[in-house]
């Protein structure tokens, strides 16, 4: 910490309270938004005329650990996607392929412009994802994936309860709060069907008393459900409500498949909804009730998913998609453009429990920002900046990344990130993990 960089002449839009737009300088000290159009000298003057300053996106759903296995599960639905591909290569996983596989998802979540996200990891390993978030400058929430139960899940990611919930609870000893708070650590049970009652009843108890987020899915698949009411006699939602992991501090991700009785409980819990439009169309899922949501006034935030569901970790992508399959259902008027990006900057913040300091460029707040060029034939003209922002550009206009006041990525090239070392590497640790597929 301790250097100050101004960001001069960007046009910025803030995402504060009245959702101001204004041109003018940014002058950023001891990694926090200190003034704007300060006459202050700084150790760094990033020239931002013509450009377009937003803050980072916050994605809060997302899988690093899956980001080496983009393209190797396409075209399967959810429990055949899991059983056939994505648990026997996550079982694979070695320390080496894990730590991979994050740096590989993090370069491309900064190059697309975001700051931030919750993720879920796999069983094995986790340590390695918290390093890579450390040495990358990224700012996570990070949580070891919880399997205690379930068919047919490999030897490797199959735990003990005791042995589960000991590992997650040491990595938040370790890890929560670190690099300068940057890295928080949560816990993630995979699933209903894939945890035992015990596991989640504990998970809430701990969640609780250590005021750490949860962060797990719900209701993506018709199919799930229906294991779960088989299970336990209980629709999903309602499942873990009576298990308490609905709750201000659970972060419920897809929530497609819901009834009345369980939007009621998602919303007198202020439970939050990940939305993961790509990977819900991809994986054949159905298109999640989001204005329905939004109306109840359920906090909905944005996510990519993993790379072999999605099989992008686009913002751009999914601010676009999401406010496109509301307009299908419920008319032009839904999803606003407005509406979408705050979905992906704000109230992905406010799902994390980060408001206060990240999601929008409002003085004292953290420095995450990313500057966007649009001059460019895709974003020309610009009568409304917002919607230009949503619905025109595209991961590649983004040019600077700042995290935390530290710049990780200037002029389109990564500064804390090997790109060209990770997909060289990325090559090699996925053939090896793709010998042990069924």
């Amino acid at each position: 910490m301790g250097n100050s960089i101004l960001i001069k002449n960007a046009t910025i839009i803030t995402l504060d309270a009245n959702n101001s737009i204004f041109t003018g300088d940014v002058f950023v000290a001891d990694g926090r938004i200190a003034a704007f159009n300060s006459a202050s000298q700084a150790d760094e003057v990033i020239d931002a005329t013509g450009r377009v300053l937003l803050p980072g996106f916050v994605q809060t759903h997302i899988h690093l650990c899956q980001t080496l296995f983009r393209g190797a599960a396409d075209d399967l639905a959810l429990i055949d996607w899991l059983k056939q591909r994505i648990w026997p290569l996550e079982a694979a996983h070695t320390p080496e392929s894990l730590r991979v596989s994050a740096q590989l998802g993090i370069a491309e979540l900064i190059r697309g412009g975001t700051t931030c996200a919750l993720t879920m990891e796999t069983v094995n390993h986790t340590d390695e994802v918290f390093r890579v978030v450390e040495e990358s400058g990224f700012r996570a929430t990070i949580g070891k994936c919880l399997m205690d139960a379930g068919e047919d899940v490999p030897e490797a990611l199959h735990e003990e309860t005791e042995t589960a919930i000991a590992e997650a609870v040491a990595l938040l000893e370790r890890w929560h709060g670190q690099a300068n708070g940057r890295i928080r650590a949560c816990f993630a049970p995979r699933f209903a069907v894939s945890c035992t009652r015990e596991l989640l009843e504990r998970v809430a108890r701990l969640s609780r008393e250590r005021q750490v987020l949860v962060h797990t899915h719900a209701s993506e698949n018709r199919d799930e459900i229906a294991l779960v009411e088989q299970n336990t006699g209980l629709r999903n939602i309602a499942y873990l409500h009576s298990v308490g992991l609905a709750a201000p501090h659970v972060v419920l991700a897809h929530c497609i498949w819901l009834d009345e009785a369980e939007m009621n409980l998602l919303q007198q819990t202020a439970t939050k909804v990940a939305h993961c439009p790509s990977s819900n169309l991809k994986l054949g899922s159905g298109i999640a009730p989001v204005t329905e949501m939004l109306e109840r006034g359920i906090a909905v935030s944005l996510g990519a998913d993993g790379a072999p569901c999605n099989n992008r970790l686009d913002m751009f992508i999914e601010m676009r998609t999401a406010a496109l399959l509301q307009k299908v259902q419920h008319g032009a008027q839904a999803i606003p453009a407005l509406t979408a990006l705050r979905m992906a900057t704000i109230e992905g913040a406010r799902a994390l429990g980060l408001a206060d300091e990240i999601g929008s460029i409002e003085i004292g707040k953290k420095a995450d920002l990313t500057l966007l060029n649009l001059h460019q034939l895709h974003c020309t003209p610009q009568p409304d900046l917002v919607s230009t922002v949503v619905y025109a550009a595209q991961a590649s206009d983004v040019e600077t990344v700042i995290i935390d006041g530290q710049v990780v990525m200037h002029d389109r090239t990564l500064l804390t990130l090997d790109e060209a070392a990770i997909v060289t590497l990325a090559q090699t640790h996925f053939r090896q993990c793709a010998e042990f597929l069924r």
